[in-house]
């Protein structure tokens, strides 16, 4: 088969389109003809060098797919060749075919076509493991996210909403916050030009869940945005990833702080999020509740310009590859 590989670590000019050898799936494990792929601020970092895959898993790149099962591995039930799909992966996305663990897999949600649901499972399960599953995020709650107009942000919005939180976002730009309104997002901040502490206290009283993807930039200012019983989540690190906490904030408001990650866990916890990601949330993706917003795509073997655009800014939602 074909896939993009990284020839050494560095720009996008070394991701190279070029042969390698097919997948076979394991016990437990269905090998996907891929229909397309997405593209992640992770997968910048790991074509830089500076985020390998976990032992075990593909050295190519790519955390989501849609296709359909070609080939299903011994102990695998519930699926059969032919399904149409969409995948979790720890790896492997850029290619023309994929090897996932089963669990891993969700079936393309009625409505939503097979290569558009490339753009779902690594945002489905990041904001469903992080602000439900992890910071119980309630109706009546208010959810802050930063980032509003990327792939993460744009579900985070739906999925709030879809819960009956009040959802404030954080972007860049007039536009990109006009269309993260037109998403649902309550409260619209420009980062560049307002102090979103002051606005979310001012309009709310404070957050009860904030998703970040800043991390050290933004820590003390988030403590300081939490409403008593707060709980801040930090899934990226685009501001650093050093900075001084004030303990004493964080206890007088009895607010938590976790930092969690995706792509490392095990299988079983992978599963485990994927199950509740289909019986929580594909309902809200069958609906049309919550959709995948896709701000552009580019044929696979573009991947290198692919990622261009991605570090250049500028798309609201998700880049895919396609086939």
């Amino acid at each position: 088969m074909h896939a993009i590989m990284v020839r050494e670590p560095g720009g996008p000019q070394n991701l190279e389109w070029t042969q390698v050898p097919d997948p076979v799936p394991g016990a437990g494990e269905v090998v996907i003809d891929v229909a397309a792929s997405a593209v992640n601020r992770a997968d910048l970092l790991q074509r830089q060098g500076h985020y390998p895959p976990p032992p075990g898993a593909s050295e190519i790149i790519g955390l989501e797919c849609s296709g359909t099962i070609a080939e299903i591995g011994e102990g695998v039930s519930g699926w059969k060749v032919g399904d149409e799909v969409c995948a979790l992966l720890a790896g492997g996305g850029y290619a023309q075919r994929v090897a996932v663990p089963a669990v891993q897999l969700l079936p393309v949600p009625g409505e939503v076509e097979l290569v558009a649901a490339a753009a779902l499972p690594e945002v489905a399960c990041t904001v469903w493991s992080n602000v439900v599953m992890h910071a119980g995020l309630s109706e009546g709650e208010v959810l802050l996210v930063h980032g509003g107009a990327g792939g993460i942000g744009t579900h985070a919005i739906q999925v709030g909403k879809a819960l009956g939180a009040t959802v404030a976002v954080t972007a860049g730009s007039p536009d990109r916050l006009e269309r993260c309104g037109q998403l649902g997002a309550d409260i619209t901040i420009n980062y560049r030009e307002q102090d979103f502490v002051e606005e979310v206290k001012r309009e709310t009283g404070g957050a009860d869940v904030i998703l970040d993807n800043m991390g050290a930039k933004y820590l003390g200012r988030n403590i300081d945005a939490l409403a008593t019983g707060g709980r801040l989540v930090v899934i990226g690190m685009q501001g650093g990833t050093k900075a001084e906490l004030n303990l004493g904030k964080l206890i007088a408001k009895r607010a938590s702080i976790a930092a969690t990650t995706l792509r490392a866990r095990p299988v079983e916890e992978k599963g485990e999020i994927v199950a509740a990601v289909r019986e929580h949330l594909w309902p809200m993706v069958e609906l049309g509740t919550v959709r995948p917003v896709i701000g552009q795509a580019f044929p696979l073997e573009r991947a290198a310009d692919a990622h261009r655009a991605l570090e250049e800014g500028g798309i609201f939602g998700k880049i895919l590859l396609t086939r």
